[in-house]
């Protein structure tokens, strides 16, 4: 995403396909190994108990042994579709155009600052605010919580 005249924001998140929210994102200026292993770390510590298997793109980040290496560690398992088969990727994707059209295009952001801003107060909206249909008219969170005490 752009801010200023050319200055670029980038933004690394996971999706939890169960409830759709948004469980760890890291703000950065470059879309590096760095900015995707700190967004699998805080969602790691936050939820260290759970071993979900991880989709993903094929992006660079995610194919590294280092990253490999933290998913085994974590116990978790890897998935990726096959070259030119994003499937696994298109909860992210639908996220990601959500994000777009309800926030970022709707406004120019001059500073860093401004824009971090706006992709934090959005992602609280999307998980505590934002309704969705396919959770039963919930928020992600709302539905998690309904989840959870539908299992117990």
């Amino acid at each position: 995403m752009k801010y200023g005249a050319t200055s670029k924001v980038y933004l690394s998140a996971i999706l939890d396909l169960g409830d759709k929210s948004i469980v760890s994102f890291v703000i950065g200026h470059s879309n590096n190994n760095t900015l995707v292993f700190k967004t699998f770390d805080v969602a790691h510590v936050q939820y260290s108990d759970v071993k979900p298997i991880f989709h993903s793109d094929r992006r660079f980040q995610y194919t590294t042994k280092t990253f490999k290496k933290k998913l085994d560690d974590a116990g978790m398992t890897q998935s990726m579709s096959r070259v030119s088969r994003c499937i696994n990727n298109g909860p992210m994707e639908a996220f990601w155009g959500m994000l777009k059209s309800e926030m970022y295009y709707l406004k120019s952001f001059n500073t860093y600052n401004e824009l971090e801003q706006a992709v934090i107060d959005y992602i609280d909206y999307y998980n505590n605010g934002r309704y969705q249909k396919r959770l039963n008219c919930m928020t992600p969170l709302e539905y998690r919580e309904y989840l959870k005490n539908k299992a117990a």
